[in-house]
């Protein structure tokens, strides 16, 4: 899939695209059904929230899993960060991030290449998300909120947090924040289950905790481009990827058709 050379310019001016319908329910019903799987099994990937037993974050998913290895490569996706990024790319990072109904926890506000820079030695902002709405995201359920053209400001000062959630976060302070969304606003992609979501690596954003009766699970991949590979390997692998082959793209009915 291709994108738009107007999808291209908002990406560069906004640091986002938001694309409704971005996968089928047949397909959607493929990547939920092996939630309950994941999310049953005790391994260093999965990261629980700090006030119990309910999942916060699957990491490397697609590294034990054969639906999520396909979706990776989809040309839904992988094409469009291909195109957005002017060249081959791997995975970097791939979670996939609950936020539970009642349970889902905060995620500060912060830049992921603000991470991805000061943990991995990721050489420059070259690397971006893909988010997929696997469940409807709706301004009750702890919807993602970001600040348009933020992307702009660079990597940002940031102090590591290591005490309010289950996971460490370099996280922003409320003065940065709020001068950021005094010059660009603030936003809260919602939409159906199978939306996608594409934003810059320097795009601050955070989400608040679902306190609904609805989940809201949306699953992450981070492309980095091959030639801007991580140089520090401090965190462990399946939150920092080592594996910098270049992704091949699947053809589109890879999921329903493998």
């Amino acid at each position: 899939m291709k994108l738009s050379a107007g999808d291209v310019k908002q990406f560069e001016d906004e640091g986002f695209i938001f694309v409704p319908d971005l996968f089928t329910s047949e397909e959607l019903a493929i990547l939920k059904g092996e939630i309950p799987a994941v999310f049953a099994e005790r391994r260093p990937e999965i990261v629980r929230e700090k006030s119990g037993d309910v999942v916060r974050t699957a990491f490397a998913t697609h590294t034990y899993n054969d639906v999520y290895r396909r979706f990776v490569s989809h040309p839904r996706i992988l094409e469009p960060a291909q195109q957005l990024l002017g060249g081959d790319v791997y995975i970097h990072q791939f979670k996939l991030n609950g936020k539970a109904a009642f349970d889902g926890d905060v995620w500060q506000w912060h830049q992921d290449y603000g991470t991805w820079s000061r943990d991995d030695d990721m050489p420059e902002a070259r690397a971006m998300n893909l988010a997929v709405f696997l469940d409807e995201v709706n301004e009750f359920n702890g919807p993602l909120y970001i600040v348009p053209k933020s992307h702009k400001a660079g990597v940002l000062g940031a102090g590591h947090d290591v005490e309010t959630t289950s996971y460490p976060l370099w996280t922003l302070d409320h003065e940065t924040v709020a001068r950021l969304i005094d010059d660009g606003g603030i936003a809260a992609p919602k939409g159906p289950p199978g939306s996608g979501f594409f934003f810059h690596g320097t795009l601050v954003h955070g989400s608040p905790p679902n306190m609904s009766p609805w989940d809201r699970l949306i699953v992450y991949v981070t492309y980095n481009r091959t030639d801007n590979a991580i140089r520090r390997f401090k965190r462990p692998e399946y939150i920092a990827h080592r594996d910098f082959t270049p992704l091949e793209v699947l053809p589109d009915d890879c999921l329903t058709s493998p």
